[in-house]
């Protein structure tokens, strides 16, 4: 496949002193290349011409002689922007002042961490690709846009895993946002929204009669997307036929259209994602092996909002104020019940569920706190769960009991409950029981 030869530059944060390791995971997250040196700056770095170098001084409990050594590399690279990180400690005003007069922003302790990135972006006056969308504090969410800094110029396959509503797309889109491709088209298909037949059709083209109705060429959708990136979500439910066209596309950069078998070149990056296990697809015969491991070259996992901690507020807090900001609603904020209501809940829907939960209740709520009823997460719904865990409990231990009693016949079991065959079958699916095992 042809490759885009052009080089981005890296953006190198070189440190000076000791980085807690939330700076240190902020940075990453920003796509900053952190270096803690001590030395020659350039030597420490490795830098190339066109790399983006800035120069932290962390005068953060910094005696004499450390002061000095600073002010003398700051002296040396002169030509590089740099930033002074104090706590207002020490005896040694006139080196930090000195210092400070070198830096081209002080940050005064205590600050946000993020503040941080922000002002390294302000200095070299060249802001990072909006990711935003991938929002979220969370060391989960730090590792995560780390990651899509270090995938995106590297123009290989990548395969995003995470449960339904974790924002797989956003992933997606955000890595073609940061890549060389990002003036190129961003093409998003959803494989099982596509009807099989024309499954093919739609990813790869078609030529003139190659099918009734076919009454002219069609350019699919790789063909559209030449240049930039191809996102297949729930590549899980892609037909086997396309499957091979699909690793011919990776293989070989070619494709060819239905009723044609001139080989066409396309140069697309291809992204995709799944939330189902796709190597027990591969077992059983739903999945192609060697097209696995074509796309599971770079692997992105998105948590699962139930293991992002305080994500929770402060994506609810983002999705109230985006919602007020286009529509005339009461509520301006959470009570401390909705709060908590908020931090406790499962999320099996994950973000989009969030989304929709907070939009309810800015439309439904009274008054300008939402609280947990408006959100549908109050009393009344714990006892609804609870009534459903228990009656779900009820019907696994009733359907178990009739299983054994009937040595795993389930034609038995099933008259034996007074229930059709196809009951007890999605019973057993639903409850993960395998009625061969209750023999």
């Amino acid at each position: 496949m042809t490759t885009v030869n052009a080089t981005t530059a890296q953006r190198c944060a070189i440190w000076f002193g000791l980085p807690t390791p939330r700076e240190q995971a902020l940075l990453a997250a920003g796509g900053w290349h952190l270096r803690i040196a001590g030395g020659d700056a350039r030597r420490q770095v490795g830098m190339r011409g066109e790399d983006v170098v800035v120069l932290v001084a962390d005068l953060r409990g910094a005696d004499a002689a450390r002061l000095a050594t600073l002010e003398a590399l700051l002296l040396e690279h002169a030509d590089l922007p740099s930033i002074a990180l104090v706590d207002g400690q020490g005896d040694d005003a006139p080196a930090r002042a000195r210092i400070h007069a070198h830096c081209g922003r002080v940050l005064h302790a205590p600050f946000d961490p993020e503040a941080l990135g922000t002002a390294l972006a302000d200095l070299v006056a060249r802001p990072l690709r909006d990711i935003d969308s991938i929002g979220g504090r969370s060391p989960a969410m730090l590792g995560v846009r780390a990651m899509l800094h270090r995938y995106a110029d590297v123009d290989l396959p990548v395969l995003i895993t995470g449960e339904s509503g974790t924002g797989k797309e956003l992933a997606a889109h955000a890595l073609h946002e940061l890549s060389r491709r990002r003036e190129r088209p961003f093409v998003a298909v959803n494989c099982g929204a596509i009807a099989p037949t024309l499954v093919q059709s739609e990813l790869f083209g078609h030529e003139r009669g190659a099918f009734t109705g076919a009454t002219v060429r069609r350019t699919g959708l790789f063909e559209s997307a030449d240049g930039g990136t191809v996102f297949l979500d729930e590549i899980g439910d892609l037909p086997l036929e396309a499957q091979t066209n699909l690793l011919r596309v990776l293989q070989e950069g070619t494709l060819e259209r239905v009723g044609s078998h001139r080989p066409v070149r396309v140069d697309v990056r291809v992204l995709a994602a799944t939330h189902v296990d796709l190597e027990a697809a591969i077992v059983q015969g739903r999945f192609r092996e060697d097209l696995y491991y074509r796309l599971d070259v770079l692997r992105l996992r998105l948590p699962p909002l139930r293991e992002r901690g305080d994500d929770v507020d402060l994506l609810a807090r983002q999705f109230l104020d985006d919602f007020r900001s286009r529509h005339p609603v009461q509520a301006r904020g959470f009570s401390a019940a909705a709060r908590q209501c908020l931090r406790a809940h499962a999320w099996p829907g994950n973000v989009r569920e969030l989304l929709n939960r907070v939009r309810r209740a800015a439309v439904v709520a009274e008054h300008a706190l939402i609280e947990p009823d408006d959100l549908q997460l109050g009393a009344s719904t714990a006892r609804v769960v609870a009534l459903d865990d228990h009656r779900d409990r009820t019907d696994r231990d009733a359907l178990l009991a009739a299983l054994h009693a009937t040595g795993g016949n389930v034609s038995a079991c099933a008259q034996r409950l007074r229930i059709s065959r196809m009951t007890v079958y999605r019973l057993c699916r639903k409850h993960g029981i395998a009625p061969d095992t209750c023999r």
